[in-house]
């Protein structure tokens, strides 16, 4: 039976061509070889498992080989490269300073520094976790690397880059090699399984990939565990059962929940959550990700941001057309929430199921339904009123001629009438409607025709007479009223603690105020709401004049903080009788 090897140690890369995902810094590396202008030390730094010391190793062989290949490569037939390939090499050495991180290993190696290569060029050291050296011992090396023999070249390789003494990362070239990316990911995987001869699920590779988190050592890993376990047949089930994690379609499910306003739903969800297991984090961090990889497939400018399959990718693109931005945007922030709290609750299923229900309360932002074709424009006219010549009542008509366009609501198409404003209104001889001795014209009725919901125009049955309200109120009554509307609406969460967080609306002209809000996001949500606020405002002033304008923050100039040596002698300045106080009882600073 043949030996067993791993796969990030079988399919490890020996030539450039084969590192993944590190192509501009490879054809770099290969410039210099092939032109010779070659550095006496390089630092590769980055995150594990991305190519840091294979990288190294075939840079050093590289250096060494007699024979370059036409694109740069190391020929692997020569007497350097043969040594190299077969570990018997002694112009290429190789050190962890992890557990070799004393003075005495540098002194050492400085040993060997002094000794030239006995064939080939050059003699490359590669040192690995260069940042684990001790102080003592980057001292030793600094002066070493800064003037090494001309047939020495240094590759120090590390995780952890801030770790290093300035004065080190200055003599050094450096090379920050980049996080692998899940397609470069699972396109070696796959090629890994074809070679091994099993089968495999595109989403079940993507779900490796993801899991990585960008390094090809840790996705290798998690392959060959997946592939012991279900016997060489990597599928997106198999890989979610042996990785314990959370299969997707349940925050899909969530998701639609959240959209229908349906607390039960989306509680019964998180519960079959819990019955497989899964821990609240765990399930919070899912559906973060989830919104977010919503938002990305919201706008096709971010759909390079996505992370996922094509096939899924069409369903995320599903969903987040049912979503509205100010929606998603809030959502992700009450998981974020929900994420920085769930250490220190108490009881954390009750800080997840808390969550849940506020983001179904966000559900008013879901998109309304698209306006049905065949709704006439909705106009304002004024008709002069034979009882106050000097006034003009305001009554809505249908415009037969308007242009055919999106119709409006109609509670934005003309002005709310007030109770005590409205008389009854009876026929009249000449085929229109009079009230109170006003001669108005009907409004047709708006009804459906063969079953549709097309509404189109039918027979004059009423009319009405909307008189606006003009009551005096001063700024103080404005207020009061603003602030009955938050306690009277304390469902509408995200819109109460939107006017919490803005001050007072200032009035700009007559009728006019201004609110202001810190961020878009803010402005959305209460853009939309403004009809229902305008209409609580006018209801309670008895105005229908009232209007309000929002305008985001812009950012200011931050007030000076003030020491406590300045904030006395400001006191001192406004009120001198403050120093003979602190003079008589001799007070200072604790």
């Amino acid at each position: 039976m043949e030996k067993y090897i791993v796969s990030a140690r079988k399919y490890r890369p020996a030539t450039f061509k084969s590192i993944v995902g590190q192509h501009a810094l490879i054809r770099t590396l290969k410039n210099a070889v092939q032109t010779g202008r070659l550095a006496h030390s390089y630092l590769f730094c980055g995150q594990r498992g991305v190519g840091k010391t294979t990288t190294a190793r075939i840079f050093a062989k590289a250096i060494n080989c007699e024979h370059l290949t036409a694109d740069g490569e190391p020929c692997n037939e020569c007497e350097s490269c043969r040594a190299f390939n077969e570990q018997r090499s002694l112009n290429i050495i190789e050190m962890d300073a992890a557990s070799n991180n004393s003075v005495d290993e540098i002194r050492s190696l400085t040993d060997q520094v002094l000794v030239p290569p006995i064939a080939g060029r050059y003699r490359v050291f590669i040192i690995d976790e260069v940042h684990m050296l001790s102080q003592a011992a980057f001292n030793a090396f600094l002066k070493t690397l800064e003037e090494p023999p001309s047939y020495v070249i240094f590759i120090l390789a590390t995780t952890e880059k801030q770790k290093i003494l300035p004065t080190i990362l200055s003599r050094c070239q450096k090379y920050d090699f980049q996080s692998i990316t899940p397609s470069d990911i699972v396109e070696q995987l796959q090629y890994v399984a074809d070679s091994e001869g099993y089968t495999t699920e595109a989403a079940g590779l993507n779900v490796i990939a993801q899991k990585s988190d960008g390094a090809m050592r840790d996705a290798l890993s998690i392959f060959d565990q997946v592939a012991a376990a279900s016997g060489g047949n990597i599928t997106y089930q198999a890989v979610i059962d042996n990785l314990n994690i959370l299969d997707y379609d349940y925050y899909f499910r969530l998701v639609d929940a959240f959209l229908a306003g349906s607390v039960e739903q989306s509680l019964l969800i998180y519960k079959e959550v819990r019955d497989h297991g899964f821990e609240g984090k765990v399930f919070v961090n899912g559906l973060a990700n989830h919104f977010r990889e919503l938002l990305m497939a919201h706008s096709p400018e971010l759909a390079p941001l996505l992370e996922v399959t094509s096939d899924v990718e069409d369903r995320y693109r599903e969903q987040s057309a049912k979503c509205r931005l100010p929606f998603i945007y809030s959502a992700m922030e009450l998981c974020n929430k929900c994420d920085l709290s769930y250490r220190d609750a108490t009881n954390k299923q009750f800080l997840v199921e808390l969550t849940l229900i506020k983001i179904c309360q966000l559900s008013g932002d879901a998109p309304s339904p698209a306006p049905q074709p065949g709704i006439r424009k909705i106009e304002k006219s004024a008709v002069p009123s034979s009882a106050a010549p000097q006034s003009a009542a305001k009554t809505a008509v249908i415009s037969p001629q308007a242009p055919k366009q999106q119709a409006q609501p109609l509670s934005q198409s003309f002005t709310r009438p007030s109770r005590q404003n409205v008389a009854p209104a009876v026929s009249s001889p000449s085929g229109g409607m009079t009230s109170g001795g006003k001669k108005i014209m009907a409004i047709p009725s708006l009804h459906a025709v063969g079953g549709s919901n097309t509404p189109v125009v039918g027979e004059p049955v009423q009319a009405y007479t909307a008189t606006a309200r003009n009551a005096p109120y001063s700024y103080g009554n404005l207020l009061d009223a603003w602030r009955a509307f938050v306690k009277d609406n304390p469902k509408e969460i995200l819109l109460i603690n939107t006017i919490k967080s803005g001050d007072d609306p200032v009035e700009t002209a007559g009728g006019e105020y201004e609110f202001v809000v810190e961020n878009e996001a803010q402005r959305d949500i209460f853009e939309k709401k403004m009809p229902m606020i305008l209409d609580y405002l006018r209801d309670k002033l008895n105005n229908d004049r009232v209007n309000l304008r929002i305008k985001i923050r812009e950012a200011g100039v931050r007030e000076k903080l003030w020491t406590q040596k300045e904030l006395l002698t400001d006191l001192i300045e406004r009120n001198p009788k403050a120093k003979t106080f602190i003079d008589k009882y001799r007070l200072r600073f604790a």
